[in-house]
């Protein structure tokens, strides 16, 4: 469940918001219930990048101490910069070596120009995302949750997130946790606003769990 720097929802999402209850009835009990949804962004480019992968598969309070520290490197937030830090600081930062490879061969592959992160937004949604998941060690979820929080796409679905597949079995009151398939068919009512749905979704599984707001900026 990602999330930074909670914040007011811009008047688009609002707007957006109000159309995804209309389409579906079940998204207009989700903030009566949990409060209002906080508008959670990232960083654009590589910064944002780097702070999805370091909350991959780890809790939300632990991905936010080790981002707190691995951000404050110098030039840890850009590829030329990153690929300066040595082991020694990565490791005093809290990152594993799986993620230290990845985001240097992420760093390296922005500076080639096969990873191109500054021209996401000229991209359609399935073009970012096929663009993203080349990348070694980028999958769909991680390209997904990238576009969502970093870039605002309004239309994207992360349908092989096992939180939001609880929440919607929670909200929809369905016999049993549907699968990523199962899960992407019933997003398709609530397109265009299926990041919105995802923002809910994730909100709502934070209130009936009782779990942390997101994670700690």
């Amino acid at each position: 469940m990602p999330g930074l720097n909670p914040q007011r929802p811009p008047d688009w999402a609002r707007e957006g918001i109000a159309a995804l209850c209309r389409l579906d009835a079940d998204f207009a009990r989700i903030e009566p219930a949990a409060g209002l949804l906080p508008w959670r962004s990232r960083p654009r480019g590589f910064g944002g990048l780097a702070r999805t992968i370091l909350g991959q598969q780890i809790s939300n309070q632990a991905a936010g101490a080790i981002w707190r520290r691995f951000s404050a490197l110098p030039g840890a937030l850009e590829p030329a910069g990153l690929l300066q830090l040595t082991d020694e600081q990565f490791r005093a930062a809290g990152l594993s070596r799986p993620k230290v490879a990845h985001l240097r061969g992420l760093a390296e592959a922005c500076l080639a120009g096969t990873l191109q992160l500054e021209a996401l937004s000229g991209m359609a949604d399935a073009v970012a995302i096929a663009h993203l998941s080349a990348q070694r060690g980028l999958g769909p979820w991680t390209a997904q949750v990238h576009l969502i929080f970093a870039e605002d796409r309004a239309d994207i679905f992360p349908y092989a997130d096992v939180a939001l597949a609880a929440a919607a079995q929670h909200l929809k009151g369905l016999p049993a946790r549907p699968g990523p398939k199962a899960l992407l068919a019933l997003s398709a009512a609530w397109s265009p606003w299926r990041s919105l749905a995802a923002r809910l979704l994730w909100h709502h599984w934070r209130h009936v769990t009782g779990r942390p707001a997101g994670e700690e900026a």
